[in-house]
């Protein structure tokens, strides 16, 4: 109950903070930043500002909510110190003002930085504005470019496929090149991609490319079909090439049937960093996996933001909540530092907070000119019976 009260105080504070800060041009700041976040105020709240859900918190509100509650808190931390910044907040998903309608109200009020949640359908209009308007935007969740070509002022936190496809092939190369390779995968599109990105870099690699067996399984595979691949004598680092939720599933779970006699090593997809590891069919299986955002939370502005959470709204802090954070105290601080100059100094590696962002030019492979920024900083955890930490 004081969980959905403290959340139901945040929402009403966001609510009366988008108003006020839009309307705030009497109160002129140096160093200005537009935040965009889907907060279904509207869907929290009727036309009479009465909360609409009573006891119950919606789900599909969290992820806003606790990214711009990390931005919060993030702030009263800038302000600590003296960052002079002032800060309008929008709500992706209002009902009274569409998003080209707040991305104009945004430059109207000659923000100097974006921060944004994007969905694919938005990234288009975000990185369009960036662009006319030079005005860099940090995309903190969206995990792929859109298409996106030609745009210097765009920046991807949450790195791309091909990034974790090439950064995984660099960790088997580093630590499993004498293994048992095989690539179970299913037939479709984004497979196919998963095997290009990874036989590309084989092309291009310095170091001696990788032995990868790639072996189509069908739906309804059993887990004898497994077995055919696994040798009980040695290692088999079996590479899940697919982002499909279900055979994802299908692929562990057998596997950990095999673990005790075979030994597999699991080298899973970036989607893997939501998976229920608390499942007692994976007992016994070992799984890596890589992310930009892994986080042990035993940094001292990890413990703190654990601490304030706890003690103000009564509950653990999400990812988001990490990330709205550390993206907001870094970005603001290099506005504050190179202010018109922001744009060239964007991969500084200065402020890095929790993780350790390693922001990067693309390059576009015909033009060889600058398509985007993308954080090629990726963690690689390993989990095991329970057990999570990193291993690089």
């Amino acid at each position: 109950m004081k969980k959905v009260f403290f959340l139901l105080l945040s929402l009403i504070l966001i609510r009366s903070h988008s108003v006020s800060a839009q309307d705030s041009l009497l109160q002129k700041k140096q160093f200005r930043i537009a935040v965009f976040a889907p907060l279904y105020l509207d869907s929290a709240f009727d036309g009479n500002n009465n909360y609409r859900y009573e006891d119950a918190f919606p789900k599909f509100i969290n992820p806003g909510l606790e990214f711009y509650e990390g931005i919060q808190m993030a702030l009263d931390s800038l302000d600590s110190i003296g960052i002079p910044v002032e800060v309008f907040v929008y709500d992706t998903r209002s009902a009274t003002q569409n998003l080209a309608t707040q991305l104009i109200d945004a430059v109207g009020h000659h923000v100097e930085l974006l921060i944004a949640h994007i969905t694919g359908q938005e990234l288009f209009q975000f990185a369009r504005i960036a662009k006319e308007n030079a005005i860099p935007l940090i995309d903190v969740n969206l995990p792929n470019d859109g298409g996106i070509t030609g745009n210097p002022y765009f920046v991807i936190l949450n790195s791309t496929l091909r990034t974790h496809c090439e950064e995984i092939y660099k960790y088997l190369q580093k630590y499993h090149s004498t293994d048992q390779m095989i690539v179970f995968r299913r037939k479709g599109k984004m497979e196919d991609m998963i095997q290009s990105y990874f036989d590309e870099y084989a092309k291009t690699t310095l170091s001696v490319p990788l032995r990868l067996k790639y072996i189509d399984l069908p739906a309804d595979f059993k887990t004898n079909t497994l077995t055919n691949y696994l040798d009980s004598n040695r290692k088999t680092v079996c590479i899940a090439a697919s982002l499909d939720t279900a055979f994802r599933t299908s692929l562990t779970r057998k596997l950990a049937t095999l673990s005790e006699s075979y030994h597999p090593l699991v080298i899973g997809m970036p989607t893997w960093d939501n998976i229920d590891f608390t499942d007692p069919a994976l007992k016994g299986l070992e799984i890596v996996y890589s992310t930009p955002f892994y986080n042990s939370r035993t940094d001292k502005f990890s413990t703190a933001i654990v601490e304030k959470f706890n003690r103000e709204k009564y509950a653990n802090p999400s990812d988001m909540v990490v990330r709205g954070y550390e993206t907001m105290w870094k970005f603001a601080n290099l506005l504050v530092k190179y202010q018109s100059d922001i744009a060239s100094n964007i991969a500084n590696k200065e402020f890095n907070l929790i993780r350790s962002f390693d922001i990067q030019p693309v390059l576009n492979k015909t033009s060889l000119t600058l398509d985007y920024f993308e954080n090629r900083k990726l963690y690689f955890v390993k989990w095991a019976d329970g057990l999570v930490k990193e291993v690089n």
